[in-house]
């Protein structure tokens, strides 16, 4: 194939066919995330929390701990103190 721009027409191709399957197994992915959604709703879990609590567990411990601080400190001005 040609060169066009300094970069082969062949090169581009491979590109996007790997970028093409990415994507495909990405969306068969979140097809899979879907489903185990609504598994553990079918057996009673809250799919809410659960997705608030993976959005945590991807947090640094630190940051975690003062978005924490910040929402008591918001909820305690809102006379919204959350009880212990």
């Amino acid at each position: 194939m040609s060169d066009v721009g300094g970069i082969t027409a062949e090169q581009l191709k491979a590109y996007m066919e790997r970028i093409e399957r990415l994507e495909e197994e990405k969306a068969a992915m979140v097809a899979d995330i879907k489903e185990v959604f609504a598994e553990a709703k079918a057996n009673g879990f809250d799919v809410k929390i659960m997705r608030q609590v993976l959005k945590l567990r991807k947090m640094d411990s630190n940051d975690r701990a003062e978005q924490e601080a910040l929402l008591d400190l918001y909820m305690s001005a809102l006379g919204m103190a959350p009880t212990a």
